[in-house]
């Protein structure tokens, strides 16, 4: 009888600390599964978070569940000003902000500074990007690098038998090799950041401007820059911002030319379409994405090891090789099946120094013109009148 006591009372202790046992079992990401409070709710660009529906070959977030269990919960943003708002809200714990939003996001007090000691893999990120102006203030990091690359040229090379060597070809009116008019034709991007785009045209064509950063423009810079803009208002058939919507202007829609993603580029010619993308003479625009932490976060635990998941090489290759980006970790671009031995470079990687990324603009220039130069809520009410043909 004694014996039979002693076992149940062993059972009884082994199922009392089974459970314990089982939350504390380590995961991959140096944590212990007790820390996640079960969800984790991510505001995100279009394609940059695939759990397979698109593509089973493409997915990040399944493993993360499986292993964290935090199940990520994703609301995808079309443009920067949508993310800022969206983050006002305060009901997500994540954001995959360009540099147009983290500065706006950061002044805002939306989002909060990072404990890098929760983030093993830090280190391991492209020295570039660690300390990069548009999630670092004031020695303070808040945001984790996510991916970075270039504003491309999409034409249809149906109507460019060769690349394109110019921006003009959506800037100024002219007749397209195939001897039709570019009128209705082309598209722009549907964001105030799209000026910046204007001026770095204008920083080669009338370099009497003075243009040095198409991010700080003084007043008559800006505005030989909304000129620009206004005489490309009557060439865009659609100001887009949706990277679905012009993947069927493309194909259904006779657009032949805009500046896009390399997200759009990769995916018309996964499905045949006669679609490519150059780097102009001119040069390109660009981003350079980080996760960000809200500063109102419901699930931090959850967020720090998405954070750490994020910059995985495994990940940062595989979104490397959907979206057409470059990895915020080089490690990633070495051995991964789906980007492939050049996939960095041909993406970009080695281009890093001459794309202009997006920046929110200030009254700063960060020059000796001192704080003259137009800020951003004028970029924004001023783009919406020329795009309504003002």
């Amino acid at each position: 009888m004694k014996n039979i006591i002693a076992l149940v009372a062993l059972m009884i202790m082994v199922l009392s600390l089974s459970p314990v046992i089982a939350q504390t079992t380590p995961s991959l990401y140096g944590q212990v599964q007790q820390e996640g409070e079960g969800t984790v709710s991510i505001v995100a660009w279009p394609g940059y978070i695939e759990r397979g529906d698109t593509d089973p070959a493409f997915d990040w977030v399944t493993t993360f569940e499986e292993e964290t269990g935090c199940m990520v919960e994703i609301k995808t943003a079309a443009t920067s000003d949508e993310m800022v708002a969206l983050m006002s809200e305060g009901n997500f714990d994540l954001v995959t902000a360009s540099g147009d939003a983290s500065l706006r996001l950061i002044a805002a007090g939306l989002v909060q500074e990072l404990d890098l000691s929760r983030i093993p893999s830090w280190d391991t990120i492209d020295e570039r990007l660690q300390n990069a102006p548009w999630h670092t203030v004031d020695d303070v990091h808040y945001g984790v690098p996510y991916q970075w690359g270039p504003n491309v040229l999409m034409y249809n090379t149906e109507v460019f038998p060769e690349a394109p060597e110019s921006w003009a070809v959506v800037f100024e009116e002219q007749e397209l090799p195939d001897g039709e008019s570019n009128v209705g034709r082309v598209q722009a991007y549907d964001g105030p950041i799209h000026i910046a785009d204007a001026a770095l045209y204008l920083m080669h064509h009338e370099p009497d401007l003075g243009i040095t950063d198409p991010y700080a423009l003084d007043r008559d810079q800006f505005n030989a820059a909304l000129d620009l803009l206004r005489q490309q208002r009557e060439l865009v058939a659609r100001y887009w911002h949706d990277a679905f919507i012009q993947i069927d202007d493309f194909v259904n829609e006779g657009i032949v030319a805009s500046g896009s993603w390399p997200f759009q580029v990769n995916l018309l010619q996964a499905e045949g379409a006669p679609i490519a993308s150059v780097f102009p003479i001119e040069g390109a625009t660009g981003w350079a994405d980080s996760t960000m932490m809200s500063s109102q976060a419901e699930h931090p635990n959850c967020a720090y090891l998405w954070l750490e998941h994020s910059i995985d090489p495994k990940v940062q290759g595989d979104l490397a090789a959907w979206f057409g980006s470059v990895p915020a970790v080089p490690a990633a671009c070495e051995g991964n099946e789906l980007l492939g031995d050049e996939g960095c470079v041909t993406n970009g990687f080695d281009n890093f120094e001459v794309i202009r990324f997006w920046r929110t603009p200030t009254v700063a220039c960060g020059d000796d013109r001192g704080d003259v130069c137009v800020p951003y809520y004028e970029w924004v009410t001023n783009y919406i009148a020329v795009i309504g043909g003002r």
